[in-house]
């Protein structure tokens, strides 16, 4: 089989997120391939563009040019380096095996040598790796040198909504700053719930940096980040920053009580009925449930699974009924006397153990002092 009935995918990639500032362009790729593809006499039956990050497996447009490989559509690949193929461990061993299973017959690259032979394939995982290491690498590079810059109180990554980098620091955006204050003070009044501030403070203005409005979770998150006090909350732990608050934490603090305040469940105070919940119905299993009418309490049979004749009872009644039943299960009178002395001498036990327990506590307390 020579080159000329050899089936190839032109594949480029270039991600926004690359950090490798020497890869060519998109266009400079393709120009680069599409020369080399007619000086070897390929037929390029497609091209590929990806503008997606190599570093974990999952590229749409890579899996579409593998699947299409697969049904046979092509068994040559151009690229402009293998690190635009892979740069993880999982889309690197699935070329190599596509080359020992001879879906992939070749693959040429202006900037690097191979050869469907175990030396060449070899070398392209070698290619693979070191493409994987850099990204790992230039990864934990990029982690040290955030965390050096949370150390010396500068925020290390795009400045948060009401600030603006600037200087290689973060400072208050003179638009956006004031807003961010008055949707504190308007929350710490506990007059407004985090929807009505959305409503409220999209109305004014106060959007994400790409124009969006802001929703209610973002106002919550907001609302909870402590950056706007001069305090940088990263991986977890508090930082104090170098940059110029937008509020007090006096006011951070003061929204921070109505947010927990507002969190917590309000109960709608209901009856305290003596046997709230405690009855079933005899009759259909229905919960028995209490009402009051013209100042006396009724139980009755809630009858929401099937139709029961069980009619009202009065609350006294049921009460008299259990006391009969309980009678016949009473204690004699000599037990429930030893009973009874037997729990007040645990309480006075427990009580001589706390106050020893206490005056321990303020012993250790007064010798630390000392």
């Amino acid at each position: 089989m020579n080159n000329q009935t050899k089936k190839f995918f032109i594949y480029t990639r270039k991600s926004t997120d690359d950090k490798d500032r020497q890869v060519r362009s998109i266009s400079d790729q393709l120009a680069e391939l599409k020369s080399l593809a007619l000086k070897e006499q390929l037929e390029v039956v497609d091209v590929f563009v990806e503008k997606q990050t190599a570093k974990i497996p999952g590229r749409p447009v890579f899996n579409e040019m593998i699947e299409r490989m697969e049904k046979g559509e092509a068994s040559g690949i151009l690229a402009w380096h293998p690190d635009r193929l892979a740069r993880n461990s999982v889309d690197g061993g699935k070329i190599i095996y596509l080359v020992d299973t001879g879906v992939i017959s070749e693959m040429k690259f202006p900037t690097f040598w191979f050869d469907p032979t175990p030396q060449g394939k070899f070398m392209l995982s070698i290619a693979f790796s070191q493409s994987k290491y850099y990204v790992d690498n230039l990864s934990e590079n990029i982690k040290r040198g955030h965390r050096n810059k949370v150390k010396d109180g500068i925020w290390p990554q795009m400045a948060p909504l009401g600030y603006v980098n600037k200087n290689r620091k973060i400072v208050p955006d003179e638009n956006i700053a004031p807003l961010i204050k008055k949707t504190f003070e308007a929350y710490s009044s506990g007059s407004f719930t985090l929807r009505q501030l959305r409503d409220n403070f999209n109305e004014l203005g106060l959007k994400r940096k790409s124009g969006k409005e802001l929703a209610v979770s973002n106002y919550q998150k907001l609302l909870k980040n402590p950056i706007y006090t001069g305090l940088m909350l990263y991986n977890g732990e508090i930082h104090e920053g170098k940059h110029e608050p937008i509020i007090t934490k006096k006011l951070f603090d003061s929204v921070q009580e109505v947010m927990m305040r507002k969190s917590k469940p309000h109960s709608k105070g209901l009856k305290p009925f003596l046997y709230r919940g405690f009855f079933r119905c005899g009759e259909c299993g229905c919960f028995i449930t209490t009402e009051t009418q013209k100042g006396h309490n009724y139980l009755r049979c809630t009858k929401r699974k099937n139709p029961c004749s069980q009619k009202y009872t009065r609350e006294e009644i049921i009460t008299s009924e259990i006391q009969k039943e309980i009678k016949k299960v009473s204690l004699p009178d000599d037990w429930a006397k030893w009973i009874l002395a037997e729990n007040e001498k645990d309480k006075l036990v427990e009580a001589q153990s706390s106050t020893l327990f206490a005056d321990s506590t303020k012993a250790d307390n007064f010798s630390l002092r000392s």
